[in-house]
């Protein structure tokens, strides 16, 4: 069902860091919409003043995110616009949203992107890793044992990884990277892009981990990190079964029928492969 008469969402991305990446057009939407939905009012409140915007704020986060979808729709349904922005970048990419945007779209109500800066994006577009290909995984776990093993599940991805990662992390998870994918595994640790102490730093993971423990600047401010993908021939030497070639042949059927974690968890069983082998094999086959 649509409502013919009813307002607009608008997912509203916003800068980084430097104010002048603020693009005309989302200038023109949070001046026009009826409601700014943000995630946080004060932070925002900062950037529409510099702006002179003055359209109201309702705080959407991740705390209430699912208590304010219900009244976003009644109004976008009574025919007025809202506008969704996070604190920086592009909303619902690890940022709230995706919950509202995914009931108003349910609704038949209509989602506009008003695109513009976002951090991952412009980390790859310098990081001087393979960007034909690559994979967004957001934050990693924050406890070590749970991070290590997120990133095990990751070691035979071929695709430029991209992460998120908290100052206070960045250390720790570049040595666990390094032990878990090697230390000669390319890397970029992309910092404060577009603010006033913007650094890029390159390299394989071993010296950016050596780098970090010893130049607290590798850790200071908002933090992506790119990491090469494993390199196929790397990933087909290690994932050689031991079992005769008999995990290949079933993980092959059941991936013409089945999703990839279950025909790998299945594949297991049948030739009692070990769970991460055979889903480190039944990614690799999946991507050639």
């Amino acid at each position: 069902m649509t409502y013919e008469a009813a307002g607009r969402l608008y997912v509203v991305a916003t800068p980084i860091g430097n104010l002048g990446d603020f693009s005309t057009r989302a200038g023109e939407i949070l001046r026009s919409v009826s409601l700014i939905a943000a995630e946080d009012t004060r932070h925002t409140g900062v950037l529409l003043k510099h702006f002179g915007i003055e359209t109201p704020q309702l705080s959407l986060h991740d705390h209430n995110e699912k208590q304010r979808v219900d009244d976003i729709i009644q109004r976008l349904k009574r025919g007025y616009s809202v506008a969704l922005v996070s604190d920086a970048g592009t909303p619902a990419i690890s940022d709230p949203g995706f919950e509202l945007v995914r009931a108003v779209t349910a609704a038949g109500l209509e989602v506009i992107a008003i695109p513009g800066p976002c951090a991952a994006i412009a980390a790859l577009s310098i990081g001087g890793l393979p960007t034909d290909r690559f994979c967004f995984e957001g934050f990693l776990p924050a406890r070590g044992a749970a991070r290590r093993k997120r990133l095990e599940s990751l070691s035979a991805e071929v695709r430029t990884l991209v992460l998120y990662e908290a100052p206070h992390r960045v250390r720790e998870t570049l040595e666990d990277c390094a032990a878990v994918f090697g230390n000669e595994r390319s890397a970029t640790v992309a910092r404060e892009i577009t603010k006033m102490h913007e650094s890029t730093y390159r390299g394989p993971l071993g010296e950016l981990a050596a780098r970090a423990a010893t130049d607290a600047d590798v850790g200071r401010g908002e933090i992506v990190l790119l990491i090469g993908g494993a390199p196929p021939e790397a990933v087909e030497e290690s994932g050689a079964d031991g079992h005769g070639g008999r995990l290949d042949r079933v993980l092959k059927l059941l991936l013409a029928e089945l999703p990839l974690k279950q025909a790998a968890r299945l594949a297991a069983q049948i030739t009692e492969a070990r769970d991460n082998e055979a889903y480190k094999r039944a990614l690799l086959l999946k991507q050639t």
